[in-house]
């Protein structure tokens, strides 16, 4: 395969977004549109990937900011041909093909860009386009050939007659060209159209002028050539790729009940054999291990959950650790920092935060858990509470191994509850407890007999 360069365009704003952010950052599948061209690049032999850049400049940068790429500035954006011109220097000396992206068009796949790629080597083009016959053109430049086939020109929309516009045939804006063809070619663009802008477009009318030679390769799927430019565009993208990791996990062993309304974003990991329910979001950087079984109406976000876990109906996990065996819910809300060891479980209405929970240990009604350490072993009654914020600080509860805390117990911290203690439900606690002790906190119970049937009879009387 040979060795190549690749050009990714990310310079325009997208107005038809109608948004503060530039197009480009707008996230797909959990992650900003432009990633996905710069992950496509890297999968093909690019020897360099320079992305252009010029709305929001610096926001794009930073979300570039650890993979390898060159950024160049387009300044003032005088359209597509003059932003690849601005490469020229970084590319000073290269002679191979340079192929152009756009960092707008994310299902493009690397099968596709491969296929351009052996044409042009193999035929021995200066220029080679990828091209879709698409039954609404609305919004593409139209591919124009001459009588016996060959293409001639690229005229985009606003230039185009109503003839040219009845051409079903697009450009979907991507180029291989050969490197000292392509700058020879830019520097001669000229921005007399309807954009006044230099046209990418033209550099093909100057490879016919010059007799080079041109090959064009038609798009399998046009799904993979659609380009975001409008929030509808957005969500029919989204969907696409939504099904594409869907049947990726799928091929790999997952059981998916219903792909068509399980959301799993791009940097999600699954092992063999998990069932995943209907309805139910997987996000950010979660890794989910074999066997697991994932309720419906869950929102799993930056987790790592072992082997065997079961997460059941309505549960919202973040950034939370569940090793093997562990159970959570059904609506449970794990918040950020909280650990669950092997075969804890967390049960209804249980929302935990900076919690760690020991082996064997659970909550399973009821209960709000924050910045705790519970050990081994350890039964928490319903309607627990760790009060760990006192209006200033937070603080921390320790409830070592083995100990039984009764309903409607509140630990107000800091505190600390020895081994094997037992607290007694209905209890405030708020000094420690020493290990083997039993602790109660409740008021004497006073029984009035027959106050309640007195009191009926004065209220008769009334």
């Amino acid at each position: 395969m040979m060795t190549i360069a690749t050009v990714i365009l990310a310079a325009g704003l997208g107005k038809r977004m109608k948004s503060k952010r530039v197009k480009v950052l707008h996230p797909i599948a959990g992650q900003p549109m432009i990633l996905y061209s710069v992950e496509t690049a890297r999968r093909l032999p690019s020897d360099k990937i320079i992305v252009v850049v010029a709305h929001q400049a610096d926001a794009v940068k930073e979300v570039l900011a650890n993979r390898p790429v060159e950024i160049v500035h387009q300044g003032r954006p005088l359209g597509t041909g003059h932003a690849v011109l601005q490469t020229q220097s970084l590319l000073a000396g290269f002679i191979g093909p340079v192929l152009i992206l756009n960092g707008d068009v994310p299902l493009i796949t690397v099968e596709t860009l491969q296929s351009m790629l052996k044409i042009h080597r193999d035929q021995g083009a200066d220029l080679t386009l990828l091209t879709a016959t698409l039954s609404h053109p609305e919004g593409y430049g139209r591919v124009i050939r001459d009588p016996d086939g060959e293409m001639i020109a690229i005229v985009e929309e606003a230039d185009a007659t109503p003839v040219q516009r009845a051409v079903q045939e697009v450009n979907p804006g991507f180029y291989l060209v050969n490197a000292p063809f392509l700058f020879e070619a830019l520097k001669k663009l000229k921005s007399d159209n309807a954009q006044k802008e230099y046209y990418l477009t033209d550099i093909v009318k100057a490879a016919v002028r010059q007799s080079r030679k041109l090959r064009a390769v038609s798009a399998q799927d046009p799904a993979e050539v659609m380009g975001v430019n409008s929030r509808m565009d957005l969500a029919r993208t989204e969907k696409a790729l939504a099904r594409r990791i869907a049947e990726r996990h799928m091929r790999e062993g997952v059981t998916l009940l219903d792909p068509e309304t399980t959301w799993i974003e791009a940097d999600v990991a699954i092992g063999r054999d998990t069932l995943i329910y209907p309805n139910v979001r997987l996000e950010g950087m979660s890794r989910i291990g074999e066997d697991c079984v994932i309720h419906s109406h869950t929102r799993i976000s930056n987790c790592r959950l072992g082997t065997g876990v079961t997460v059941k109906d309505a549960c919202v996990l973040a950034e939370s650790v569940l090793e093997d065996g562990t159970a959570v819910g059904p609506f449970a809300h794990l918040r950020p920092g909280t650990v669950l060891h092997k075969g804890a479980r967390i049960g209804n209405f249980v929302e935990t935060k900076k919690t760690e929970i020991g082996e064997g240990s659970k909550a399973n009604h009821l209960t709000y858990l924050g910045d705790a350490v519970i050990g081994k072993e350890v039964n928490i009654g319903a309607g627990t509470i760790t009060c760990n914020y006192d209006g200033v600080n937070k603080h921390r509860t320790m409830i070592e191994d083995h100990v039984f805390v009764g309903s409607d117990t509140q630990f107000v911290a800091p505190v600390r509850i020895g081994r094997g203690a037992v607290i007694g439900a209905g209890s405030t606690i708020t000094k420690d407890v020493p290990p083997d002790s039993l602790a109660l906190s409740r008021a004497k119970q006073e029984v009035k007999k027959d106050w309640a049937k007195r009191r009926k009879k004065v209220k008769g009387k009334r």
